[in-house]
């Protein structure tokens, strides 16, 4: 599995480096890392999502996306940081439709990975 991103410090890096996509639930930040695996953070801001509760199904449900989906990110070419930021509908949808936006992100980063590869 995964690591996690913890550090502050971690954050802001993906934030202000990394390559950002937007989705209805989600918004990601992606930067590929020297590590052997995929590092994962993830936020649900009391802003966005209001009560404890909300937040942490929030996150439950995000995690578990980027856990289901774990084949698909050990075939990319790279490994990333990934900041998966839950918005004000993701408490309240079901597991398949965090997924399917996830799998669309993925897609995006495969294929920004090739159109990199591409031309490098």
């Amino acid at each position: 599995m995964s690591e996690c991103l913890r550090r502050r410090s971690d954050f802001q890096k993906v934030y202000r480096k990394g390559k950002r996509y937007e989705a209805s639930l989600l918004t990601v930040f992606v930067l590929p890392n020297s590590y052997s695996d995929h590092r994962l953070g993830i936020t649900a801001s009391r802003k966005a999502l209001g009560k404890a509760v909300d937040r942490n199904r929030a996150k439950r449900l995000v995690r578990e996306a980027f856990r289901l989906k774990e084949v698909a990110l050990q075939g990319l070419r790279l490994k990333y940081d990934w900041v998966l930021n839950a918005r004000r509908e993701t408490a309240s949808v079901k597991i398949a439709g965090v997924l399917t936006e996830f799998e669309t992100v993925l897609e995006d980063v495969a294929s920004h990975e090739n159109a990199i590869g591409a031309h490098g």
